[in-house]
């Protein structure tokens, strides 16, 4: 009887590692009534899912006020050639604030179950990305977040300073240009890619795995992908459905 619990308890472990787990893109935002990407409604959306975490986009004002948003500019101003005091002047679409990365890990924080992905945005030169990693960095240290934060991004250079300045941090890379085997090489800890990016290279889920890498796809808003990957045994996917996902 021992030696069957025993069988039982270590086939539900391999299961559980197996199980695809769900990170929200951008927050959850396409409720009913639907929200703002990125805002913090959504952030809170996704905390009441209980999924395994939010992912959010990170830009760097002109002044140097590190804020949450996907697109360069918002409200046709760029956000790294505008000031924080211009750009918050003007709300998000669901009535909020512009949202600071301050105010937007003050409400993670309150739910430690979730992880945070924070995704940082590509600057226009080394030194910029550098400095927004850096301060990035040094927030989420400061808030004492290490533990429920992750990060990607689609530059390598901020992939690697990451690493550089906080080598426990776990940092995925999102382009996709680079096989599992160069992944591990620069010493980062996953691929974050696009499924078409899997679907053109089916053995990279394997290897990664293999390799112990971390391995994520986004964006997937089609089931069906979601089963492909799931057979292929993905460790997470990113959506923008994550309430349907996550029970399947």
């Amino acid at each position: 009887m021992k030696k069957l619990i025993l069988g039982l308890a270590i086939a539900g472990t391999v299961i559980m590692k197996a199980q695809t787990r769900i990170i929200a893109h951008r927050g959850y935002w396409q409720t009913q009534p639907p929200t703002t990407e990125n805002s913090l409604k959504a952030l809170e959306n996704a905390q009441k899912l209980k999924i395994y975490g939010a992912e959010f986009d990170v830009r760097m004002t002109k002044d140097g006020i590190l804020v949450v948003n996907h697109d360069e500019h918002h409200a046709k101003m760029e956000i790294s050639e505008t000031s924080f005091g211009d750009l918050e002047k003007v709300k998000l679409s669901n009535g909020e604030n512009f949202p600071t990365l301050k105010d937007y890990l003050k409400k993670g924080r309150k739910d430690s179950a979730l992880k945070l992905i924070v995704e940082i945005k590509p600057d226009k030169t080394k030194e910029k990305e550098d400095e927004l990693t850096a301060k990035t960095v040094q927030m989420i240290r400061d808030m004492k977040l290490e533990s429920q934060c992750e990060f990607i991004s689609f530059s390598l250079n901020i992939c690697k300073e990451i690493k550089r300045l906080a080598p426990s941090f776990k940092v995925q890379y999102l382009k996709g240009e680079l096989s599992p085997q160069q992944i591990k090489e620069e010493g980062l800890d996953g691929i974050d890619y696009h499924y078409s990016i899997f679907q053109k290279n089916p053995d990279w889920i394997a290897e990664a795995n293999a390799l112990g890498l971390i391995t994520n796809a986004w964006t997937v808003n089609d089931p069906d992908v979601f089963e492909e990957l799931k057979k292929q045994n993905i460790g997470f996917v990113t959506t923008n459905i994550p309430d349907q996902l996550k029970d399947k």
